[in-house]
């Protein structure tokens, strides 16, 4: 038989027959349900067998199910004493998530106030789309995600919490020498769409006579940063005050409206640790020094 019986979808498996069923499991591990249902189809899948069942509202172990919970316990009974006998505790891990827009200037902040307050965890970021960070958050495999955007508007079905830090100035970069042409046909570098400052550009130019017209587009900053750089257009962006090398800040174009930045908890997070880290960013917002002016 192909495949490895991992600990932790068995560790998820044993909380469903324990707790009475998957959001009760979620809620004892520290996990969303969707994270817990995709443990146990990863075993399903691995035992090419039907383990769980829906039965109304509740869930029950189906034959198999109730053989591989033996298997389980004891699987996990050999695997904790192991780690006991080495004193291998484990180790804990805030995951972060966030889109580049202004990870360089708020991430170093906000891993330096982690490691000091949360020293016996391990912090990780992940760097992506706003539509992927979403997804995971949603699955359990991010803790918490900077996303551009207002907080989500609470609901009753809604689990994940979303809090603010405020909003960050835009500025449009350029290379150097660059000029608004003639036509006011303005060429953009930006990300590809979905994007918000990709979003937030074309308002600003469309709402004062310009024609927004995209002359570069890249996944990832460096990309266009390097579209910029090599005139290929102008870009908006969130830097905090500093200016990205070979860049220079444009004149002629109309100001952007600041754009919003949120913090995503997943379900079950620990609320300690989203507002811990929500302060974190605020005082790296907060702290950021004025924008200057482009001068002609």
């Amino acid at each position: 038989m192909a495949g490895i019986l991992d600990i932790t979808p068995l560790r998820s498996f044993v909380a469903i027959a324990d707790n009475g069923g998957f959001q009760r499991a979620a809620d004892a591990l520290h996990l969303s349900q969707a994270a817990v249902s995709q443990h146990v189809r990863r075993l399903e899948r691995t035992l090419d067998r039907a383990l769980v069942e829906r039965d109304g509202r509740t869930s029950r172990l189906t034959t198999d199910g109730e053989t591989l919970l033996g298997y389980a316990r004891r699987i996990l009974q050999a695997h904790d004493r192991a780690m006991e006998h080495f004193h291998a505790t484990e180790v804990m891990t805030i995951t972060i998530g966030s889109t580049e827009h202004a990870a360089t200037q708020l991430l170093p902040a906000l891993t330096a106030a982690l490691s000091g307050a949360f020293f016996d965890h391990e912090v990780r970021l992940r760097l992506d789309r706003g539509t992927r960070l979403r997804e995971d958050l949603a699955i359990g495999r991010l803790d918490l995600a900077i996303l551009p955007g207002p907080p989500a508007v609470p609901d009753a079905k809604r689990t994940t919490r979303t809090l603010s830090i405020g909003t960050l100035d835009l500025t449009w970069f350029c290379a150097p020498g660059w000029a608004v042409p003639d036509d006011a046909r303005v060429p953009l570098a930006v990300f590809e769409s979905p994007c918000a400052l990709r979003s937030r550009a074309m308002e600003a130019l469309d709402n004062h006579g310009y024609t927004a017209i995209v002359g570069a587009e890249s996944l990832q900053l460096a990309g266009v940063h390097a579209a910029a750089a090599a005139g290929a257009g102008v870009a908006l962006l969130a830097t905090l005050g500093q200016t990205p090398p070979g860049l220079v800040r444009c004149t002629g174009l109309p100001e952007a409206e600041p754009l919003e930045f949120s913090v995503w908890g997943r379900p079950g997070l620990d609320p300690s640790i989203l507002e811990f880290v929500v302060a974190a960013l605020r005082r790296a917002v907060e702290s950021a020094p004025p924008e200057v002016p482009a001068t002609d």
